[in-house]
């Protein structure tokens, strides 16, 4: 363990092994961090912070701090960071409310620098948060996302398993997985078949994808009629299975697809 001098520690934090605290970093009293997690200077980690083993908290962030939300109260709730997370310089996360009782990013996420994640967010294993995110309270995002810099998402939102969305963009509606988005207002642009195939989806497990969201978004048909053809005419698969309970359980409303008429973008 390797904690400065400089740093203010609470008696009561519970500490893991070889955990390393950089100089001016303040870490509170109902606070846990787990074996081999690296503190930066200057960091808070606030009470009701929760970290998993070998978390790296970066320069200047500030953790499970109290919820940005008039009808939090004080009550205990907590901010949940799991295993191998990367929180980049000036990150400012809350904790929850007692809506859901935490916020939570799970195992190998990274979050970029200067990112706001609001209270009771939930953010999958292995997502990419980049600089400048602004997430509202209760937004969900699944496994393998990623966020471009810049972007802002409405509260309630939720968007789904390796799906990209373009820096810069507002995000007021959920966005299916597997889907890449952009444009004013956010559109559907296409499958996120990078994405995929660096996680090692077949051409044919991508194919497969490509024809559901054909359905959805490429023949503007709407979600209902889209469903039904889903439903008669494509194969059973996980990705469909995946995709139509995702689509089903959407209560934002889902992205719309992207027209053209006369030149103009609508």
């Amino acid at each position: 363990m390797a904690i400065s001098n400089l740093a203010v520690v609470d008696k009561r934090a519970q500490i893991g092994v070889n955990v390393s605290i950089g100089p001016y970093a303040i870490i509170h009293g109902d606070v846990q961090i787990g074996d081999g997690c690296e503190i930066h200077a200057h960091a808070n980690i606030m009470d009701g912070t929760i970290i998993g083993k070998d978390t790296h908290i970066f320069q200047g962030a500030i953790v499970g701090s109290v919820p940005q939300d008039l009808k939090y109260k004080g009550e205990d709730t907590k901010l949940v960071i799991r295993s191998n997370v990367s929180i980049r310089e000036y990150c400012t996360i809350n904790k929850g409310t007692a809506a859901s009782g935490e916020t939570r990013i799970n195992d190998h996420a990274l979050i970029m620098a200067y990112v706001h994640v609001a209270h009771d967010c939930v953010i999958g294993s292995h997502a990419i948060i980049a600089n400048n995110v602004n997430l509202a309270g209760h937004v969900e995002i699944d496994a393998y996302a990623i966020i471009g810099g810049m972007t802002a998402v409405q509260q309630f939102v939720s968007i789904g398993e390796s799906s990209f969305i373009a820096g810069g963009t507002l995000v007021r509606k959920d966005v299916p997985p597997y889907i890449k988005v952009a444009r004013e207002p956010l559109s559907y642009v296409g499958i996120n078949s990078v994405g995929l195939r660096r996680r090692g989806f077949s051409v044919d497990r991508i194919n497969r994808i490509k024809d559901l969201y054909r359905v959805l978004f490429v023949k503007y048909k709407n979600i209902s009629i889209a469903l039904e053809e889903m439903d008669v005419a494509l194969p059973e698969s996980d990705e469909k299975v995946e995709i139509v309970q995702f689509i089903k359980s959407s209560k934002q409303g889902l992205i719309r697809g992207f027209r053209q008429n006369r030149g103009n973008d609508y």
